[in-house]
């Protein structure tokens, strides 16, 4: 019974004491008193949980609508061009990504949104913030289209790209394989865009093939549109020789991912890429520029063949000398458990071992 009593009053609560004086808001219904003067700090801790709640289910559902809308506006290109176009693949609340195949001259098309973190109140907050620091810094929803081509339908190999002028540094840094260009201005594009060429011969041959003139004029593109490629090179530097086998060409088309009122704004430029994607087989270039493309890419290789052996060295030296280092550290673990009388003897050993090793050397 003693038991049982101690437990009681172990689980009975404190007896809360109200301050007489207390002049605040209060509440009272029979033996219950509220006074919310008292709950200030868990007031403000609530309504920030609450904040950061709804600005989550607010921004993923931005996020979302807006994949999902230019998913349903661009659809009845894809399944006219695809026999398998799937719906999206969620990867968190801001990642989103389709895949499709079956398309002559195109092994696959890869589409993905990379959004603006809207979820996230920190992220957001952290990018907002870094805008007013950093005045090149400048994150966008974007919209990657993937087009990895079937062997045979690029002819040549060689990077080139259109580049809105707005998006040139980005564009650079993150591209490796756009640094084998160099950046000029063409009189057969709007002046808005830059053109991004090994060669002038490229250029020629690219526009020759595909009226991209046409398609660039069109006003409800120019506020989306970042670039278009046509690359036979990765888009990170590779820290290994690529086999022949496991080379590919590709087509990419960037944009901003337009708001989903606007979202079949950019409905004909998908649409164009793929006559555009047919027309490259019909590119020609001089036999002296096939030549300086295929000198530039041995020099690339060469280069990528070197640094991944010198790595490669440096890595076995590391590996050597961790292992040297772990046999040292079991020998003298060895060594620390002799008698005194031992470990002098061991001592005076590794003594003569340095001695005659030094005058091996001098003799040499």
């Amino acid at each position: 019974m003693a038991a049982l009593t101690q437990l009681l009053q172990a689980l009975t609560p404190v007896p809360v004491v109200l301050e007489e004086d207390y002049d605040g808001l209060e509440f009272r219904y029979k033996i219950f008193v509220f006074r919310p003067a008292l709950f200030q700090k868990e007031a403000a801790l609530l309504g920030a949980l609450l904040f950061y709640a709804l600005f989550f289910l607010y921004g993923r559902w931005i996020n979302t609508r807006r994949a999902t809308k230019w998913l349903e506006a661009h659809l009845p290109v894809l399944e006219q061009q695809f026999s398998k176009p799937k719906r999206w693949i969620k990867d968190g609340y801001s990642d989103f990504f389709n895949f499709s195949t079956g398309r002559r001259n195109v092994a696959s098309l890869h589409a993905v949104f990379a959004l603006i973190p809207r979820h996230d109140f920190f992220q957001w907050a952290f990018q907002t913030g870094r805008t007013f620091i950093d005045l090149q810094y400048r994150p966008v929803d974007d919209l990657q289209l993937d087009f990895k081509l079937l062997p045979g339908t690029l002819a040549h190999d060689f990077v080139w790209a259109v580049v809105s002028k707005d998006e040139l540094l980005s564009v650079k840094n993150d591209r490796w394989d756009l640094t084998f260009t160099k950046t000029s201005e063409n009189p057969g594009l709007p002046s808005k865009f830059s053109v991004m060429s090994e060669f002038g011969d490229v250029t020629d041959g690219v526009l020759k093939a595909f009226p991209l003139a046409k398609v660039l004029e069109n006003p409800k593109i120019a506020p989306y549109f970042r670039s278009l490629s046509i690359t036979d090179q990765p888009r990170d530097r590779p820290t290994k020789p690529i086999q022949p086998d496991e080379r590919e060409k590709h087509v990419i088309l960037s944009l901003r991912a337009p708001p989903p009122s606007r979202a079949s704004d950019t409905v004909e430029i998908v649409a164009t890429i793929f006559p555009f994607i047919d027309s490259l087989s019909k590119i020609a270039l001089r036999p002296e520029t096939k030549t300086k493309l295929k000198k530039m890419r041995d020099e690339t290789e060469k280069d990528i063949k070197k640094e991944a052996e010198r790595d490669k060295k440096e890595d076995e030296a590391e590996a050597l000398e961790a292992k040297k280092a772990a046999k040292r550290k079991v020998e003298e673990e060895r060594i620390a458990k002799l008698s005194a009388a031992d470990q002098k003897k061991v001592l005076e050993r590794e003594r003569k071992r340095s001695i005659r090793k030094q005058q091996a050397k001098v003799a040499k």
